[in-house]
């Protein structure tokens, strides 16, 4: 008897002792396991595959403002990238290069950190030449995207400015042409010139959320408030304000 509550004594001496232990090694398995996800996480958007956001109207029809989206970086070589610093460190093998037709994500040539998504209509060693809004590629007239459009019926000369008579001009190798699918109010290669392959970052594939924007009174406040300001502003009318045709929408 002696013997058993010795035994039981010295089980509920030690209990105390253990369990400060059991709740670090979870809270420790816990953290890894956020740490694993979130390196997961960031793997596969540096590698495979990120979300994009369209702010603008240059390539309507084809995307709309409040389209969210989805590209493949694997496909043009994903660029391992840096925070802060504008060029990749590196990049993975590609399984191809953009070609005409793809609507291709890239670096601007402007504004260092900002992304642009286009339409590539030339690449390196072909000769591209707009002649009164219609895109001649190698002299063969390119039609338009199905869903691309123009919205001036104004022609301006090439004297006076680019947007409806370049060129011609011969793409460099390892460059690729940029263009709108919105011909008259998107700022492209016509501008900027073509983009080098360096620049490019994925291949926009599926349009997973789309919304109209409701502009919300905080508009005035420095950029990062009056993001969250305009959240919050539009996020009881999301359900109303959802394209629900545009969910899944495969892009091309």
């Amino acid at each position: 008897m002696a013997s058993s509550a010795d035994d039981t004594q010295a089980a509920s001496e030690v209990a105390p002792a253990t369990a400060p232990a059991n709740r670090a090694g979870g809270f420790q398995e816990y953290s890894t396991s956020i740490l694993v996800a979130v390196g997961l996480a960031l793997l596969i958007r540096s590698t495979i595959v990120q979300a994009f956001y369209i702010p603008s109207g240059s390539m309507e029809d084809t995307l709309y403002i409040g389209d969210y989206l989805l590209a493949n970086k694997f496909v043009y070589g994903a660029p391992i990238e840096v925070p802060l610093v504008d060029a990749p460190l590196m990049r993975l093998p590609a399984l191809r290069d953009p070609q005409p037709g793809d609507i291709v994500i890239f670096r601007s040539l402007e504004e260092v950190g900002r992304d642009l998504i286009k339409r590539c209509v030339a690449v390196g060693g072909q000769t591209v030449q707009i002649r009164d809004k219609k895109l001649y590629v190698d002299g063969v007239a390119i039609d338009d995207a199905p869903d691309g459009k123009y919205v001036d019926p104004v022609i301006y000369p090439a004297r006076s400015r680019v947007r409806d008579n370049y060129g011609p001009l011969t793409i460099p190798e390892g460059h690729f042409f940029m263009m709108g699918d919105n011909r008259d109010r998107s700022r492209d290669s016509r501008y900027f010139g073509p983009v080098p392959r360096e620049k490019i970052k994925g291949k926009a594939m599926i349009i997973y959320w789309s919304s109209t924007l409701v502009s919300g009174p905080l508009h005035r406040l420095p950029q990062m408030l009056a993001d969250a300001g305009n959240f919050a502003w539009n996020l009881p009318s999301l359900p109303f304000r959802t394209r629900y045709s545009r969910l899944g929408t495969v892009i091309h």
